[in-house]
């Protein structure tokens, strides 16, 4: 009897020095941080194989169907947050991603708070529209900016394709214009002044798609 409450209470001081770790050094948040963007990916894991719930069917359905599915999943995922409720955190980094699917801006970093702003658009092209809402950010903030593109781009394919281009001629004009609307961007007044004082940084980078690498460019 006298051994089993020694070794518990070693084992409880065992899980307090652990806890102090996490909790107050560096390298335990590290460790958090790590732990919680592994549960993140888990949790992908476990929704990627349910079939039922990725609007693929053995049989068609249409348009209104997968409207209805969508519904239903957001009843969930929304029950989840109600539940269990964020943080509210103030954006230091805006991203500007192409809207392809398989870029997910959580796996970016591996952080699923709310620390950044997102803008998703064809290509990574920025309109005056993006370019006036990054300001906005800047002003509230923001003190870094990504303007990421990234492989295997259906955007880029459409703009390096003869009859890509005839076919979207609209989307290929945006992909030529890319880096004078970059360009453009970084001449605005506010953002170039911050820029100039140390206040903002934009990075170019490209990310890879299969691995969410991002690197520079």
């Amino acid at each position: 009897m006298t051994r089993k409450v020694k070794i518990s209470g070693l084992g409880l001081a065992g899980v307090v020095l652990l806890a102090c770790w996490m909790l107050f050094t560096d390298s335990g948040r590290r460790m958090q941080f790590f732990i919680g963007g592994a549960m993140i990916n888990l949790g992908y894991g476990m929704q990627d194989h349910l079939a039922s719930y990725d609007f693929e069917h053995e049989h068609a359905i249409s348009p209104g169907d997968v409207w209805k599915e969508m519904q239903s999943q957001n009843e969930v995922a929304s029950a989840v947050r109600k539940w269990f409720p964020r943080t509210a955190r103030h954006p230091l980094v805006a991203m500007v991603v192409c809207m392809d699917a398989r870029l997910d801006t959580n796996e970016l970093t591996g952080d699923s708070r709310h620390y950044y702003y997102i803008i998703r658009t064809a290509g990574s092209v920025l309109s005056e529209r993006e370019e006036e809402m990054l300001e906005l950010a800047v002003a509230n903030g923001v003190e870094l900016i990504l303007l990421s593109t990234h492989s295997d781009c259906a955007a880029e394919k459409v703009a390096s394709t003869p009859d890509m281009r005839q076919r979207y001629p609209a989307l290929a004009r945006a992909v030529d214009e890319r880096e004078a609307r970059i360009k453009e961007f970084l001449a605005r007044p506010a953002v170039a002044s911050k820029i100039a004082a140390g206040a903002l940084d934009v990075k170019l980078v490209n990310i890879d798609t299969m691995t969410e690498k991002i690197l520079p460019r």
